[in-house]
This record gives C-alpha cells, sequence and structure tokens, in this order.
C-alpha cells in the first residue's frame, strides 16, 4: 500500500510537470503572413535599399547583417548591424532604415505580430 501511494504520488507529479512545459506553445507553421514591403516581400524591399542606400560610403567589398523589428503598426523598430564592413556603410545603412516606409505588418489569426527580420547586404567591386 505504501508502495503504492508513492507510485501514485510520483506520477501525479511528473503528470502536473508536464502540463507546465505544455504552456509555452511555439507555434512553427500556422497561418502566419508574412510582413509585405509596397505590396512584395523582401525584394521589393531590396529595390528600395538599392535605390536610397548611397554606395560610395562603402569602402571595401564584403557583407553586412542588419536586423530589425517591424512591428505591429508596420514600423521598423530595434535596427542592430549585427555585422558591418565599416562605420560609414553601417551609418548608411541605419540612415536608410530609418527613412523606410511603414510596411503592412505580418498577421497570425488575423491580428498584427512582430516580426525580426535579418537583413544581409553584400558588397562587391568590379575590377575596372
Amino acid at each position: 500500500m505504501k508502495n503504492t501511494f508513492f507510485l501514485l504520488l510520483f506520477l501525479i507529479s511528473f503528470s502536473s510537470f508536464s502540463q507546465i512545459q505544455g504552456e509555452d506553445e511555439v507555434y512553427l507553421t500556422g497561418d502566419r503572413i508574412e510582413p509585405k514591403f509596397n505590396g512584395g516581400g523582401l525584394d521589393k524591399f531590396y529595390e528600395y535599399v538599392n535605390k536610397n542606400f548611397d554606395f560610395s560610403k562603402v569602402t571595401k567589398p564584403g557583407r553586412m547583417i542588419t536586423s530589425f523589428t517591424i512591428n505591429e503598426f508596420g514600423e521598423i523598430k530595434n535596427i542592430k548591424v549585427i555585422q558591418f564592413l565599416d562605420v560609414e556603410s553601417a551609418s548608411e545603412i541605419i540612415r536608410v532604415l530609418r527613412n523606410c516606409p511603414k510596411w503592412e505588418p505580418a498577421l497570425r489569426g488575423g491580428k498584427s505580430i512582430s516580426v525580426e527580420i535579418k537583413f544581409p547586404l553584400d558588397f562587391k567591386f568590379s575590377k575596372k
């Protein structure tokens, strides 16, 4: 009887632990609709950056990576330059992102949500 009681107590505590773990759900798929820029996706955003970025600020070839959040109102927030070539090019991409028009925010279940985007830019110099 004593062993059965401890076994029952153990199983109840284990099942309670399982329920606590299930409260933090991660949605990897579902009805999420990605944010849109000028009616398109990142391809339209690359066009905007190419049109507004002053490439004379870039002094050497390489990759620059930025991240930013598109909030539930379609505004770009939390701009971070994760990897940069030089201070001038990093300052220029921050300027371009701050002046960016609003996006259509991402949606989940019909409600606007914030999403973080990592945005790489590769710079190559052509030989003349």
